[in-house]
């Protein structure tokens, strides 16, 4: 015969360990609690300073009054001697060239520096211009305006030169090669200056036509490397007495910076009036 199984006496109490471990736990996190607001306040203070030094580590010096005496009549010069290196300089250029990547091959723009804090931006003919044109490519556009960035905050000279190769060059439009290189030149000194706000007086064009050849025309990859145009970054300079206004100006100037009509909106040319007669657009076909 079985015995008879004993019932279990049921612990009504069992509510005690949860209750332990509860207050256990609030000990620890008052505990903690008290650690953390008796931080010394010196540690703490280190702590904050390293963090703002990492944050901001350039901080701009207070800025110096300029002494001036009442009654001297000779300009002086307030221009700070604080000019971009040649490495920052090539810095923001390559920088720039990165929009070209996808239309065309990295290796076939090349930055040079001849010397004198110059550099040297060679872009193929294809880069800017189809084949025996003047007008500038769409794809060229970004390109262009992200290099006029760079150049307005370098604030230098800038030279931009048309180059050519030796087959002669005859249309109406473009009667030689001169021509067409100086146009060239002129149409990416209107585009930096007209439409992406490069000062007018940090920038010139001339065109070589082929007087000046990298490598020989005798076959068409080297008559490929002769037509292109070249914007020479030139080390800044700065004078006291900027000319006049009234100063007469050359023809070069005057065709790439025709005079502006005053008649219409406030004086400024709406963009389909930025081509003269003649020459072509500085903005690409639609």
């Amino acid at each position: 015969m079985s015995k008879k199984k004993h019932e279990e006496h049921e612990n009504h109490e069992r509510w005690l360990v949860s209750y332990a471990d509860f207050i256990t736990l609030l000990f620890a996190f008052f505990v903690v609690m008290y650690s953390i607001s008796s931080v010394n306040e010196g540690r703490f203070r280190t702590v904050s300073d390293s963090i703002k030094a990492a944050l901001h580590p350039i901080v701009s010096p207070p800025a110096t009054p300029v002494p001036f005496q009442v009654g001297n009549n000779k300009p002086t010069s307030i221009v700070p001697n604080v000019i971009p290196s040649r490495d920052m300089a090539v810095r923001r250029l390559q920088q720039a060239l990165k929009a070209l990547q996808a239309s065309v091959q990295p290796e076939t723009v090349q930055v040079t520096e001849p010397g004198d804090n110059t550099i040297v931006l060679s872009l193929p003919e294809l880069v800017l211009f189809e084949s025996g044109a003047a007008t500038l490519r769409a794809e060229a556009m970004p390109f262009l305006q992200a290099l006029a960035e760079a150049l307005v905050e370098l604030d230098r000279q800038i030279k931009v030169q048309g180059h050519t190769d030796n087959v002669p060059m005859r249309s109406a439009q473009f009667p030689s090669n001169w021509e067409l290189s100086a146009i060239r030149a002129v149409m990416v000194v209107r585009a930096l200056g007209e439409l992406y706000g490069v000062p007018a007086q940090n920038l010139s064009a001339v065109g070589f036509a082929d007087s000046r050849p990298v490598t020989d025309n005798q076959t068409p990859e080297n008559r490929a490397k002769n037509r292109r145009v070249e914007i020479v970054v030139l080390e800044r300079k700065r004078t006291l007495n900027p000319p006049d206004q009234g100063e007469e100006r050359t023809a070069l100037q005057l065709f790439a910076d025709p005079p502006v009509s005053t008649s219409g909106s406030g004086g400024v040319p709406p963009k389909d009036s930025l081509a003269t007669p003649g020459t072509p657009s500085i903005l690409p076909p639609p």
